[in-house]
């Protein structure tokens, strides 16, 4: 027999449904407003046609081609994927040393130093753009895709959740392997590392989604156009005249699409680095 739903249990799909409805709605319209003509994008708001694509599907992807050839589409989502790739490398190998080191390694104020690295995580990203910038600047990166990625590279968050997986590996594994021989850096690439799949699939992807979705950094560090991330070069397509809303629904469907199936195809490592982030604690 199947159990009845109780009151509080309804209640609370029912809550669920409309927050789900409330973020799937906004990113709903924009696709099918890129599958309209201009014409018809502000049309029948009031009704569930607002949410229903153009009736002749031979114009579903007119708009489209029409963006990838008023615009360098191609080039500026190569941007964002070679960035969002090499950020997410640099990030697993960074932090990943970083956190093997606060949990493994024995060295002068390493207590004090993980304190102050967890009071980062209370400082907003914008308080320090101005000062990373100067130093930028200062190096002479300033326009260049280096400036773009390795300045965010280091995180305290990231370097945490690998030094909560690597106290959780116990101390006669790397005492073992330094038995047969092995030096740090072998223990850290064949033991640690490997044993830490959960903790660099989330620092990948997350790395990976937060570089794809910067803004302000890369619009602060660049000048030259053929080096914009798409996030950036969105900006230019809104305000390049004519302007039109179908076109921009358009570019920002397809700068929201790799971020669905990357997401999708990660979620289960996502959640096991994030549900794993909070054992092993000294």
């Amino acid at each position: 027999m199947r159990k009845k739903l109780s009151p509080l249990k309804i209640l609370e799909y029912v809550l669920l449904i409309i927050l789900a409805a409330v973020f799937i709605f906004p990113m709903l319209w924009m696709v099918v407003s890129s599958m309209k003509p201009e014409a018809d994008v502000y049309l029948n708001l009031s009704s569930l046609k607002a949410f229903l694509p153009s009736l002749n599907p031979s114009e579903w992807f007119t708009t489209y081609k029409e963006v990838i050839k008023r615009f360098s589409i191609g080039t500026y989502l190569l941007n964002s994927i070679t960035y969002g790739l090499t950020f997410a490398f640099g990030s697993i190998i960074i932090n990943s040393l970083a956190g093997f080191a606060f949990a493994k390694i024995n060295f002068a104020g390493k207590k004090f130093i993980f304190g102050v690295l967890l009071a980062l995580l209370i400082v907003p990203v914008e308080a320090v753009l101005i000062p990373q910038f100067t130093i930028v600047n200062s190096l002479g990166l300033v326009n260049s895709r280096v400036a773009v990625v390795l300045p965010a590279m280091a995180s305290a968050f990231n370097i945490y959740l690998f030094r909560n997986f690597f106290i959780a590996i116990p101390e006669e594994i790397i005492e073992s392997a330094k038995l047969d021989g092995a030096g740090i850096i072998k223990i850290f690439f064949r033991i640690m590392l490997p044993m830490s799949k959960p903790a660099i699939a989330t620092v990948g992807v997350l790395s990976f989604i937060s570089s794809w979705n910067d803004y302000i950094w890369p619009l602060m560090v660049l000048t030259d156009r053929s080096k914009f991330s798409m996030q950036v070069a969105i900006t230019t397509i809104n305000t390049t005249q004519p302007v039109y809303i179908n076109q921009v629904m358009a570019v920002l469907t397809i700068s929201t699409i790799p971020l669905i199936i990357v997401y999708i195809v990660a979620q289960k490592y996502i959640l096991q680095g994030l549900g794993g982030s909070g054992t092993g604690l000294k």
